[in-house]
């Protein structure tokens, strides 16, 4: 508040200046409540050119047009000015009215300190002033507040508001592409240039397969002449991997812009062409002269990179080095393999950089077919399984049944083929076989699948397959007890003898079929089929993803497949008196297995491990593959004698192992009695070389019992030496008659057994001295020997049919002879042993210097009792 004498008598200069600020505030306030409303009219004009400038409307417009609107413009923003003219400068008693209006003031108690009185007097002179004093003390709050113009009086229809928004819309729209510029109003159409306004979008799209994040070139690129360029040499080459996907967009005004890569090592440019893409506008219709003609579209070009190039547009260019996609390399893990069902097993490594996306094995027949033969079917598929979906590193095992197929049988060449995302095919070096093909045991049966394999294979020989039935059917009575298959047996020939096309003959071949599998095992056939169909059906559902309702119905649907086919497994089996006598419990497939590992694959699909879900089905599927309950051979003589020939070979074996563990234990206690002073009269130092530490204490044998080779002397133990030299001697005879027997049955004995011979004689030839170290030697190459010979034998008898080999009854998968569930591996025949390491003469010194070493510290008074303790359970003292 401003201060005042007590006399309340008012300062005049200081006052004044106070008052002479505010009239002219006041002034100003009403002189633009006097200007604002005259200006609504020419802002408005102002806007609206504004805005027909950036919208290009003077840049589109004819020269009539242009001119029009220009001259329209400057008329119409001349006559709206004149009004402004009109306009004058307040006085001060308009300021004072309009203070004392707008601040309630009463009395006029601003214009009252210019006015005198009316009358004089001394009395009259004081009370004015004292009046005067009063009023100032209420000017001195004033205030002129803002100017109150009253636009709405002058416009009642708010139509102000619309050159506002446009010009609003008109000055976004300017940064586009076709907008125009407010000196476009300035300029005759012929003298425009025509602006290279456009924008260049470029980016790099690597294939999807790579998991690679695209590559944006590219922004808003003007291409006009100012455009500058960096160096050749300081571009950045620009990486991409094979088969990428490159494009370019153009959008804007401007003369057509050329895309070209060139190729490195090209002749020429390639023009990249625009597209079909749902960017591209529709084409216009161009004017003759295109050179000079601007386009104002959206256009995409689509380019796909294999070399290395450039990429030039407008002026620009891109050098882009291209990341090679290799071929994928596939090859075979082992030789293909049946198994005991028939089906064939194969291991496969395969790579690619960024992932295998499929793999199969091509298989083609080596024979070469009759001229003009036709097959009723292709050849089969057979599709691999891989670990996981697009996989770089694939390793597995795949079992599939082709024993249906007419091939089955018959020499073919393999070959496995892999292919990557971009189609690129890699193929292994090709593998020839025997496709394997299912083993009939009824002849019925075997000549019912031969006449659908005849005329399967080439539909030109079926009036011969009609004549192998019309054959078998010659003597019914004796060939065909079973009157009900005599009855399918003819029906299939009415089939073949009407068929008329290839669909009539495919539905008799299926049906010959059918009847043989009938013949030789009743419904386990069919069970097997219905189990691998559902198979098939769960596995094609996993690699589509398929959803958790469908993977709940084709589980379930395997379930019930596999109990009826286990229910028909058991029942072959306990018709076969040899696996129903000998059952082998290590190898007993338990129902609550396969509904343990059914449920893993099941709850694997469902949380969404569908690669773990498929590989567990494909060792579901091995598994069940290599089951041959119920299928066993009828023997013959000739097996039955190769059979007891394999029995003799594993007692053989057997005995020979009894005796060099005896022979050992001999030897070693032997060593004992020289260690404790009691040599042979003089001989210790020839047979060992130098005298050995005494070892106090007595051994115990490995249950805690005395040993009884304790109780012999050193003459005593070397006379047993010399007495096993009889029965080394006996089973070198043993394998002596072996090795005749099994030329009787066509079998040639390998080196192995002459190998062991040799050994068998030099291990009777020591221990007829009574040097046992040197005839465990012996003794251990022997029983090498026999094994090499053994599985040499196993070959040929493979060779021949004979034998159970690989893939016909024996697993070949899983690690350390062991299944998916982690049971032991059934081996057919008598064991060989080929697991087992028998140590040679290098491997027993050494032993026995680590057992002497172990005495040596026993026997120190020194040692801790933990440690005596620890020593003794070494030697299996304690």
């Amino acid at each position: 508040m401003t201060q005042f004498r007590r006399d309340n008598t008012p300062q005049p200069k200081p006052f004044a200046r106070m008052l002479a600020t505010k009239r002219f505030f006041a002034r100003s306030v009403l002189l633009a409540e006097q200007v604002l409303p005259r200006t609504l009219i020419p802002a408005s004009l102002v806007l609206l050119f504004l805005s027909a400038g950036w919208l290009g409307l003077f840049r589109v417009a004819p020269l009539w047009l242009h001119a029009a609107m220009l001259l329209a413009f400057f008329a119409a923003l001349f006559f709206s000015l004149l009004p402004l003219t009109r306009i004058r400068w307040p006085e001060n008693a308009d300021a004072d009215r309009m203070l004392e209006e707008r601040n309630y003031l009463p009395h006029q108690a601003i214009r009252v300190q210019d006015d005198t009185p009316a009358t004089d007097g001394a009395f009259g002179a004081a009370l004015w002033r004292e009046h005067q004093a009063r009023m100032a003390r209420l000017v001195r709050g004033l205030d002129t507040g803002l100017p109150r113009p009253d636009i709405a009086r002058h416009d009642p229809l708010a139509l102000r508001a619309v050159p506002v928004l446009l010009a609003c819309l008109a000055f976004a729209y300017s940064y586009s592409n076709r907008a125009g510029l407010v000196t476009d109003a300035f300029r005759l159409p012929q003298q425009q240039v025509v602006a290279a306004d456009i924008r260049i979008d470029a980016w790099v799209t690597p294939p999807a397969y790579t998991g690679r994040a695209p590559i944006f070139l590219t922004g808003r690129q003007d291409t006009g002449p100012a455009q500058e360029q960096p160096p050749a040499e300081e571009k950045a080459l620009i990486t991409v991997p094979q088969f990428s996907d490159l494009t370019v967009r153009i959008t804007g005004v401007g003369p057509e812009a050329r895309v070209s890569y060139a190729e490195a090592g090209g002749s020429e440019p390639i023009v990249v062409p625009t597209s079909d893409g749902k960017a591209r506008s529709e084409p216009k219709k161009e004017p003759q002269d295109t050179a000079q003609a601007p386009r104002n579209d959206v256009r995409n070009h689509l380019y796909k990179i294999t070399k290395d190039g450039t990429l030039s547009v407008g002026g620009q260019s891109w050098d882009f080095k291209i990341t090679p996609d290799s071929v994928p390399d596939i090859a075979f893990d082992g030789a293909p393999r049946p198994t005991a069902n028939a089906s064939l097993e194969m291991s496969f490594l395969a790579h690619d950089d960024y992932g295998i996306a499929q793999a199969w094995a091509e298989i083609k027949p080596l024979d070469e077919p009759p001229a003009g033969a036709r097959s009723l079917y292709p050849p089969p598929e057979y599709r691999l399984d891989l670990p996981r979906r697009n996989a770089r590193e694939a390793k597995g095992t795949t079992s599939r049944n082709l024993s249906e197929h007419p091939l089955a049988g018959k020499r073919v060449r393999i070959t496995l083929v892999a292919r990557d995302a971009a189609g690129q095919e890699g193929r292994s070096v090709p593998q020839d076989m025997i496709l394997p093909a299912r083993q009939f045991f009824e002849p019925l049966a075997a000549a019912v699948a031969e006449q659908r394999q005849v005329f399967a294979l080439n539909v030109n020989d079926l009036p011969r397959a009609i004549d192998l039935n019309d054959a078998l059917t010659l003597y019914a009575e004796e060939t065909i007890p079973n009157l009900t298959h005599f009855l399918l047996i003819q029906s299939a020939r009415t089939r073949m003898a009407l068929a008329r096309n290839d669909d009539m003959l495919r539905d008799a071949a299926d049906h010959l079929w059918e009847i043989a599998l009938g013949i030789e095992d009743g419904d386990l056939s069919l069970a097997e089929r219905r189990l691998r169909d559902a198979q098939q059906k769960l596995s094609d559902a996993l690699d589509r993803d398929a959803s958790d309702e469908e993977i709940a119905k084709l589980m379930q649907e395997l379930r019930q497949a596999m109990q009826e086919y286990m229910q028909e497994l058991a029942r072959q089996a306990a018709k076969n008196p040899r696996m129903a006598a000998n059952p082998d419990q290590n190898n007993v497939l338990r129902q609550q297995d396969l509904q343990k590992m059914m449920d893993q694959i099941e709850n694997l699909a469902r949380s969404g491990a569908r690669d773990q879900a498929r590989q567990l089905l494909s060792e579901l599927q091995r598994m069940m593959n290599n089951l041959q309950a119920g299928r066993m051979p009828q023997m013959g003589e000739q097996n039955n004698a190769m059979r007891q020939q394999m029995d003799k070979l594993g007692q053989l074996m057997q005995q020979q192992q009894q005796l060099m563990d005896e022979t050992f234990k001999l030897d070693q206690a032997l060593r004992d009695r020289m260690q404790r002073g009691d040599p042979l009269q003089g001989e210790d130092d020839e047979l060992f070389g130098q005298d050995m530490p005494q070892d106090p204490g007595q051994r115990n044998d490995p249950n805690g019992q005395p040993n009884p080779l304790d109780d012999m002397t050193a003459e005593q133990l070397k006379e047993a030496l010399k007495q096993l030299r009889q029965q080394q001697e006996g089973l070198g005879k043993q394998l002596g008659e072996l090795q005749k027997g099994l030329e009787d049955l066509g079998i040639k004995p390998g080196k192995g057994f002459g190998q062991a011979q040799r050994e068998m004689k030099g291990a009777a030839d020591a221990l007829g001295e009574g040097q046992g170290e040197q005839a465990v030697g012996n003794q251990g190459r022997a029983l090498q020997a026999l094994r090499e010979g053994a599985q040499d034998m196993m070959n040929q008898m493979q060779a021949q049919g004979q034998g159970q080999g690989p893939g016909q009854g024996v697993p070949q998968y899983g690690q350390n002879g062991r299944d998916p569930l982690g049971r032991r591996q059934q081996n057919v025949g008598p064991d060989f042993g080929d697991q087992v390491k028998v140590p040679d003469e290098i491997d027993t010194q050494r032993a026995r210097e680590i057992l002497d070493a172990i005495r040596r510290k026993l026997g120190d008074s020194l040692s801790p009792e933990a440690e005596r303790q620890y020593l003794e359970r070494l030697l299996d003292m304690r």
